[in-house]
């Protein structure tokens, strides 16, 4: 199977921290290594610094999406779908979704495919998380698309 990360070069990296838990680092790839909200493919990996149960993933992915106004109707197919996907997560675990220049989602666990999402508009709302100019963590958000504030 073909690295999903072959043929993208790396935007920007960042930590995650909460009050002083080290949560994950993140990386952000693209075609050029520049950001482009719209043009993939796009690439993000999250490197775990701590245990996280997939139950909680799936909860944060959910509040995450409604704190940036997406409607449950919209999002709720998703849940039901990331629930057979992510995994429990151990410190030292990453995760990668990989989205294709035709808006396909794949997902990579250790390096492994464990799940993909054809729903075109997934993508890029999984990747608002992370990238939305409202997402919860703004400084993140910055140094994953190569803005370093």
């Amino acid at each position: 199977m073909a690295d999903p990360l072959s043929e993208l070069n790396k935007v920007g990296e960042a930590k995650l921290q909460v009050l002083f838990w080290d949560v994950y680092n993140s990386s952000l790839y693209s075609q050029t290594g520049q950001y482009q909200a719209e043009r993939f493919p796009q690439a993000l990996k999250i490197d775990y610094l701590r245990n996280i149960d997939a139950n909680d993933l799936i909860e944060k992915t959910q509040d995450e999406w409604e704190k940036l106004g997406i409607e449950k109707v919209k999002f709720t197919p998703w849940i039901s779908l990331l629930t057979d996907i992510f995994p429990d997560i151990k410190k030292g675990d990453s995760l990668l979704l990989s989205v294709d220049k035709n808006l396909q989602s794949e997902f990579f666990f250790n390096g492994k495919k464990i799940g993909e999402i054809t729903d075109q508009t997934f993508g890029k709302t999984f990747l608002r998380i992370w990238l939305d100019e409202n997402c919860r963590y703004p400084k993140v958000r910055n140094k994953l698309i190569g803005l370093k504030k």
